[in-house]
């Protein structure tokens, strides 16, 4: 039986629109099952518990370039394990059971393959082996920060550093090195973990001007620490590892989760932990002479940090001291005023005014908790 010819040109449409559907759902089903892909976690033996080869160490020292799995080794750099050392030393590793020592001008570095012109964070644990002013730096091609690790900020070697980048190419090598001559060769920076996280773009909308408000976006969190995340001054990062926000001050501020402490919303927040030389801050686009609303939630992580807590909030001409009593049980209270805008950029900022430390650890500093920041237009 032949077909007329309009009777085959119709059936033909038809089964172009049924594979042309069946595409078009094949196409949606890849892109919802697709999810994408952002890095996040420890770098290749990142926390050194894949050890180096034992004729490739002579005691402490690693001997040779690449004698450290995962990682390039550059002058005088010890595979320590944690506890009791000789000659006296104690040294802590609160991320595990083996770090690594930076001796004078010593380095380790590692390549990772990022995309270009992304934010990322590097989390760290670090810490001073000596009582000497010891700094650790920290780079990739073009950008380089060095942190101070005199301050502790917990008494028992467990403090944590973050430290953004924003890389030019797809693979960048990252170097921790000690800048540093000591006059004792036994001292330099201990580093026991060190991972990385993708952090996505935040941005204002039309009912909150603030980006990242809740905190909500930060750097990643060892698995094995309970300490939070310090974030350093903006001298010493120039990318902030918090996106939207700004640490203009002289130390750092505390990235804080709510499995560990007590967040007033959502899953993090920031502890300024240095009194007045702990500031946050971020710039906003926003129309000369109109008011604003700025509200912000001030509150305690139930951690050992009691007293009277007092946070200055600054935008524009306008302030407000926002005081707080803190017991120690994970109390909050929410703080608003009104500003006026003077120009197209206004810059918001928040630092604490006491300084505080835990009640049961007089070594380790606290302070308020800050979470929850809007502003708005005042209608």
């Amino acid at each position: 039986m032949v077909l007329p010819q309009q009777t085959l040109v119709k059936m033909a449409v038809i089964l172009t629109y049924i594979l042309s559907l069946s595409l078009l759902f094949a196409a949606g089903s890849a892109l919802a099952t697709t999810k994408p892909t952002f890095l996040q976690g420890y770098l290749q033996n990142g926390n050194f518990e894949e050890q180096p080869n034992p004729i490739n160490l002579k005691k402490t020292k690693i001997i040779g370039k690449y004698s450290l799995p995962k990682w390039v080794v550059n002058g005088l750099v010890e595979y320590i394990s944690g506890g009791p050392q000789p000659g006296g030393m104690f040294f802590p590793v609160a991320h595990g059971v083996h770090a690594v020592r930076l001796g004078n001008e010593a380095s380790i570095s590692q390549s990772i393959k990022v995309k270009p012109g992304f934010l990322y964070a590097l989390t760290f644990g670090a810490s001073r082996t000596c009582a000497q002013d010891e700094v650790l730096r920290v780079s990739i091609p073009s950008q380089q920060g060095d942190l101070p690790l005199q301050t502790l900020y917990s008494s028992n070697g467990g403090d944590v550093y973050a430290w953004g980048f924003r890389p030019t190419s797809n693979i960048v090598t990252v170097t921790f090195h000690n800048p540093g001559v000591q006059e004792d060769p036994a001292c330099g920076p201990l580093l026991d973990a060190i991972a990385i996280k993708e952090l996505a773009h935040s941005l204002p909308t039309r009912y909150n001007l603030v980006r990242n408000p809740g905190f909500e976006q930060g750097p990643f969190l060892l698995p094995n620490s309970s300490h939070g995340v310090l974030l350093p001054p903006k001298q010493e990062d120039s990318t902030s590892p918090l996106p939207g926000w700004i640490i203009e001050s002289l130390k750092a501020v505390k990235f804080i989760d709510s499995k560990h402490f007590n967040v007033p919303y959502g899953f993090a927040a920031v502890e300024l932990v240095a009194g007045r030389e702990s500031a946050i801050a971020q710039v906003l686009r926003t129309v000369p002479s109109k008011f604003y609303n700025l509200t912000f939630t001030v509150g305690d992580a139930r951690n050992g940090c009691h007293g009277s807590m007092l946070v200055e909030a600054f935008a524009a001409k306008d302030t407000l001291k926002a005081p707080f009593k803190s017991e120690g049980k994970g109390g909050f209270k929410t703080f608003s005023f009104k500003f006026q805008a003077l120009s197209a950029r206004t810059r918001i900022t928040f630092y604490s005014s006491f300084y505080h430390t835990r009640v049961d650890d007089f070594g380790s500093l606290c302070g308020p908790v800050l979470d929850q920041v809007r502003v708005f237009p005042v209608a």
